[in-house]
């Protein structure tokens, strides 16, 4: 790694007003990671990490939402000479034999345009690769990208860049809210909770030892953003048959039990996966209704689905379970009445697991449920 490489986060558009919430989140997940640092400072819009170990601090930070990119980059004065000098002495160590580079250059300058300083280092990078055969290529077609974004003091020319999942950091709507886990569709609500802003109660609601399973290894994915060393959660299993309507009453019962794990947690808000995309006006409706008559918020998480979230959903693992969530667009919704006992028997089998944030979470939390 690079003299002086520091790790530059870049906020999104929605959390630029958001800075402080947004360093004491990296800071906690930081810790949770057992990930050491030195400092942490703020430069302009950008957020600075002096690491001791950049790459995986950098990791670690991604992992959090309210980022729009995260890079590994030299820090250098924003001055013209230093610069250009700088971007071909990083181009160099980074590009192989034939390679094209596309030099993108961003944000304040002070008398030179940021396209003075693409145009003399892309020369001075041909110069210093004649041997290597590199050539320029274009922001459209490139092999290497190497990004330079100025400050008003500072430049930073990354070794590395990657893309952050956007949204807004975690907890900064100040609000808590109940978010069931019960399949893929739910799994990618939650996340989008937390993507808004939500600080999460998770609770997992599964039908047999094959979906625990696999709903353990959706939330497996998720826990680490929510900023705690440990995460209590809470499991229910249903029962609710085969035949028809199933899904429907499976998701009453999943309302039904968020609403009691909030009144008992002191939770105001309830997050309900249920999208006008998919689902019937109607039902819609049955379930904020409930949710209103024991004096909760109801809020519709996926109101909207883009493909922003599901973006986000395959780069963290959870892409081999989205085509399931194109069979709910087929479903046929019939109103019938519901079973008042499912969410009684579904309640009286809650088991809370602990879970210590680490690489054996799944086999951790199967191992603490009783059957």
């Amino acid at each position: 790694m690079n003299e002086n490489a520091v790790v530059v986060v870049f906020l999104s558009s929605f959390s630029k007003n958001k800075q402080t919430q947004m360093i004491s989140n990296i800071k906690k997940i930081l810790h949770v990671q057992n990930q050491k640092f030195n400092q942490i400072t703020k430069d302009d819009d950008l957020i600075i990490i002096d690491a001791n170990d950049p790459v995986f601090a950098s990791t670690t930070v991604n992992l959090l939402f309210g980022v729009d990119k995260v890079g590994i980059a030299k820090q250098v004065e924003n001055k013209f000479d230093e610069l250009v000098s700088s971007i071909a002495k990083i181009g160099v160590n980074q590009l192989l034999k034939g390679d094209q580079f596309y030099i993108k250059v961003e944000g304040h300058s002070s008398g030179y345009l940021p396209k003075d300083v693409e145009i003399a280092a892309t020369s001075a990078l041909v110069e210093k690769t004649t041997e290597m055969e590199c050539k320029p290529g274009t922001e459209q077609k490139h092999d290497k990208l190497i990004y330079c974004f100025l400050t008003k003091r500072k430049a930073y020319v990354t070794i590395f860049l990657d893309k952050g999942h956007g949204g807004i950091p975690y907890n900064s709507q100040g609000e808590r809210i109940v978010c069931a886990v019960h399949d893929e569709l739910s799994a990618v609500s939650c996340l989008e909770a937390i993507k808004q802003g939500f600080d999460v109660k998770v609770v997992v609601c599964y039908v047999d030892d094959s979906n625990l399973l696999e709903l353990v290894k959706m939330i497996n994915r998720i826990i680490p953003r929510l900023l705690r060393s440990k995460i209590a959660i809470d499991f229910f299993m249903l029962n609710v048959g085969k035949k028809a309507g199933v899904l429907e009453q499976k998701i009453k019962v999943m309302t039904q039990i968020q609403c009691a794990v909030a009144k008992k947690e002191k939770i105001g808000r309830i997050s309900l996966s249920l999208s006008p995309l998919l689902f019937p006006l109607w039902f819609i409706d049955q379930n904020t209704d409930f949710v209103l008559q024991n004096k909760l918020i109801p809020w519709i998480t996926l109101a909207g689905i883009d493909d922003s979230i599901m973006t986000t959903a395959k780069e963290i693992g959870l892409g081999k379970y989205l085509q399931k969530i194109d069979k709910l667009s087929n479903q046929k919704f019939a109103r019938s009445n519901f079973d008042q006992s499912l969410a009684k028997k579904a309640l009286a089998t809650k088991q809370t697991v602990t879970v210590s944030v680490g690489p054996n979470n799944v086999h951790d939390i199967l191992d603490s449920l009783k059957h």
